[in-house]
C-alpha cells in the first residue's frame, strides 16, 4: 500500500494514475534515464544505483539518506538493488552474497524497490520489473513475469519496465498494466541512427523523407541529416525518437480515458509479432485481466479482429448465459440471426420476424446468433454488450467465428432442451445449425428460403409456428404480458447478480409487478420499488429495498467501517469486499450505520487491498 499513488481511472489493467511527487507525476509516464542518474539536481524520481558497491548494510542506510537529504521528500528514491537477467536460475543467484537492508521501512518519503519473480515484495510506492528489457520478443515470459508481479504487489502501487519502451510498444505494456516506462531504448536507437515511429523503426540511410511532421523533423531532411556529424545526428534523433514516445503516451493516455484501449491495441499490435502474442495469450489469461475489466463501458464494443472473439467482454458475456442465465420455461425455441441495428429487436429485420410470429409468440422462445458474442437470448439484448457491439459485415464467416457460434449453440442446447426448434435463419447461420444439430442428434426445422425476411421465409415461420402450437401434443405453455416482462427482468438480474438474483424475485416481500414501459421497466414488491432497468447498459439499479432483499446472499456486498458515507466510499473505508465485484457493479454497502446502494469504482480485492481512490460511488443511503 502506498501514500503517493492513486489510480484515477482504469481500463482493464490499464490505469491512469497519479505520483504524488514534486513535481507530480501523471501515469502511465515515460522517465528520462539520464535525469534518473542526477543525484545533484534530481527530478521526481532518482535512482540510488546498484548494491554492488555497497559494503555493508550502513553504508546503505547512509547512500539512501544522502540522497534523500539532497533530494528532498518530494523525490521517489529507487533504492540500490542488485540486478540480473531473468534467465539466471534461482540456484545461481543463491551462491551470491546479499544484504539484508532492502528494505524502506526507515526511509521517509516515497521509495521504490526493485522486483524479481518469486521473491516476497517489500512495502514500497513503486516497484521495477528486474530485466523487463531482456524479454522482449519473448511474449509467453514477458506475460507471465508482469502476471506474476501483478499478483504479488497491492494494486495501488506503481509497476516500472524499464529499457523497454518503443512508439510501437507502449500501448501494449500499458494494456498489459505497466504504469511506468523510461526513454533508454530510444536514446539506443537515436546512437545507431535509428529513427521510430508508431508503426515500426528505420534506419536514417533508409528513408527518403520523415513520416513525422513534429517540431524536429519539421527543421531538416533526411539526406541533410546525414552530412551531420554522427553526435548531431544522435541529438536530433534523440529529440524525434522522445517526442514519438510522448506522443504515443498521450494517445494511449486517450484512448484509455474513452475506455477503447482495446480497440486500438488489437490494430497497432500488428506491428511486430511478439505484441500479437502478447494480446493473444493476454486473453488466455482470462482471469488476470477479467478482474479489472468494467461490467459495461460508456462507449462501443468493436469486433473488427479475429481476437475480438476472446477479448474479456465477450467471453464473459459468453460464460455467463451458459453459468447465469435461465430461460422461461417453453417448448419452442426460435432461431434469429442478428442485425446490424441494435438492440436486434428494433431493426426492420427482427420487426418482421416479431410480425410473423403474430399471436403465437407467447409460446416462444427467442434466440439471436451473433459474431462475436456466440447467442443472444431475446431477454439480454439489451444488456451490455449486447446492444453495444458493432462489427464488419461481409457476409462472409470465417472458420473460428462458425466454430465459436457453434460451441456456445451446442452449450445452451446441450443444457436447455426444448420439444422444437425452429432454425429461421440462412448462409453461415444455417451451416452453424446443421453442425450442431449433427452434433447433439436434434431435428431443426428450417424456414428461410433465400432472404430470411423474403415474403415465402416469413410466411414459413408464420406456419410452422402455428402448426407446431395448434397440434394436439403441444401442452400450450405460454407466457402473458406480465409475466414476460418479470422473465425479462429475472433474466437479467441472474446475469447481473448469479442465481442469488432469486431473491428479488420473493413473493415474500409483496406481489410482484413490473411498471414502466420498455425499456424503462420498474420491478415493484407491493408498493415498495426493488429495481430499475437501466437501458443504456441494461442491466439493473436496486433500490434500498431490493438491496435488503440481496443482502441475504453476500453477493455483490461491500462492508464498510463504523461511519455513515456522504457522497463516495473511500477504499481506506472498506473492511471487506466480494471478490466477485468488478468495476461498474451494482453494489451493496452495509456498516453498523448505514445500507447503501451505488457503483463500484474498482474491483472487490482491489478495494480491500488499496490505500486510496474512490471505491464505491454511492446512490442511495439509508441510515440504521
Amino acid at each position: 500500500m502506498t501514500q503517493y499513488f492513486e489510480i484515477e481511472q482504469r481500463d482493464g489493467a490499464a490505469r491512469i494514475g497519479k505520483l504524488m511527487l514534486s513535481p507530480e507525476l501523471r501515469t502511465p509516464c515515460i522517465l528520462s534515464t539520464t535525469e534518473l542518474g542526477k543525484l545533484e539536481s534530481p527530478g521526481p524520481v532518482v535512482d540510488a544505483g546498484s548494491f554492488w558497491a555497497v559494503k555493508s548494510d550502513e553504508e546503505f542506510d547512509v547512500r539512501v539518506k544522502q540522497i534523500r537529504k539532497k533530494a528532498g521528500n518530494g523525490t521517489l528514491i529507487i533504492l540500490p538493488h542488485q540486478a540480473y537477467p531473468p534467465a539466471i536460475p534461482a540456484e545461481s543467484l543463491g551462491k551470491v552474497e546479499k544484504f539484508t537492508a532492502t528494505s524502506g521501512e526507515n526511509i521517509e518519503g516515497p521509495i521504490g524497490s526493485l522486483l524479481r519473480v518469486g521473491e516476497k515484495p517489500e512495502k514500497t510506492d513503486l516497484y521495477v520489473m528486474e530485466g523487463a528489457g531482456t524479454l522482449e520478443n519473448n511474449a509467453r515470459r514477458f506475460l507471465e513475469t508482469v502476471i506474476e508481479l501483478k499478483n504479488h504487489i497491492p494494486p495501488d502501487t506503481a509497476l516500472y519496465a524499464p529499457n523497454l519502451a518503443l512508439p510501437e510498444n507502449i500501448a501494449m505494456l500499458v494494456y498489459l498494466g505497466i504504469d511506468v516506462m523510461d526513454d533508454m531504448r530510444a536514446e539506443i536507437a537515436a546512437y545507431s541512427d535509428i529513427y521510430l515511429t508508431v508503426t515500426g523503426s528505420f534506419h536514417l540511410e533508409s528513408l527518403t523523407e520523415f513520416p513525422c511532421r513534429c517540431r524536429v523533423c519539421a527543421s531538416s531532411t533526411p539526406a541533410e541529416l546525414r552530412k551531420l556529424p554522427k553526435i548531431e545526428r544522435a541529438k536530433f534523433l534523440s529529440a524525434h525518437n522522445r517526442d514519438a514516445l510522448e506522443a504515443e503516451l498521450s494517445l494511449v493516455r486517450e484512448r484509455i480515458r474513452a475506455g477503447n484501449l482495446r480497440e486500438y491495441i488489437e490494430g497497432q499490435c500488428r506491428v511486430k509479432p511478439w505484441l500479437t502474442a502478447l494480446l493473444r495469450l493476454g486473453d488466455f489469461e482470462y482471469s488476470y485481466l477479467e478482474e479489472k475489466t468494467p461490467a459495461f463501458r460508456q462507449n462501443q464494443l468493436l469486433a473488427d479482429t479475429s481476437e475480438a472473439l476472446s477479448r474479456v467482454e465477450v467471453a464473459r458475456f459468453a460464460r455467463r448465459v451458459q453459468e447465469r442465465y435461465t430461460p422461461p420455461e417453453l417448448e419452442i425455441l426460435v432461431l434469429f440471426p442478428c442485425s446490424a441495428r441494435k438492440p436486434y429487436s428494433t431493426s426492420q429485420s427482427h420487426q418482421k420476424f416479431i410480425l410473423a410470429l403474430g399471436k403465437y409468440r407467447k409460446f416462444v422462445h427467442e434466440v439471436i446468433l451473433t459474431s462475436p458474442l456466440g447467442i443472444v437470448s431475446r431477454e439480454l439484448e439489451l444488456t451490455y454488450p449486447a446492444a453495444h457491439y458493432d462489427t464488419a459485415v461481409t457476409g462472409h464467416w470465417d472458420e473460428e467465428e462458425k466454430a465459436w457460434v457453434s460451441g456456445c449453440l451446442e452449450a445452451y442446447l446441450s443444457k436447455n432442451r426444448y420439444k422444437a426448434v425452429i432454425a429461421h435463419v440462412e448462409g453461415a447461420y444455417r451451416e452453424i445449425c446443421e453442425r450442431v444439430a449433427g452434433k447433439l442428434g436434434i431435428e431443426m426445422i428450417y424456414t428461410a428460403t433465400g432472404n430470411s425476411v423474403s415474403g415465402e421465409s416469413l410466411s414459413n415461420l408464420k406456419n410452422t409456428v402455428e402448426s407446431i402450437c395448434t397440434a394436439e401434443s403441444f401442452s400450450k405453455k405460454s407466457l402473458n404480458a406480465e409475466e414476460e416482462k418479470k422473465d425479462f427482468l429475472r433474466a437479467i438480474a441472474k446475469y447481473q447478480f448469479g442465481e442469488d438474483a432469486s431473491l428479488l424475485f420473493s413473493e415474500e416481500a409483496g406481489k410482484l409487478a413490473v411498471k414502466g414501459r420498455f425499456p424503462k421497466y420498474q420491478l415493484f414488491a407491493g408498493k415498495k420499488q426493488l429495481a430499475t432497468l437501466v437501458p443504456q447498459y441494461g442491466m439493473l439499479a436496486l433500490s434500498l429495498e431490493g438491496a435488503e432483499l440481496m443482502l441475504e446472499s453476500e453477493k455483490y456486498l461491500v462492508k464498510i467501517d463504523d461511519f455513515l458515507p456522504r457522497g463516495s466510499i473511500l477504499a481506506p473505508g472498506v473492511i471487506q469486499a466480494d471478490p466477485g465485484i468488478r468495476p461498474n457493479d451494482e453494489v451493496i454497502v452495509i456498516g453498523k450505520k448505514a445500507l447503501c446502494v451505488g457503483r463500484a469504482v474498482m474491483s472487490g480485492e482491489e478495494m480491500v487491498k488499496s490505500s486510496r481512490g474512490v471505491a464505491v460511488d454511492v446512490r442511495h443511503v439509508k441510515k440504521l
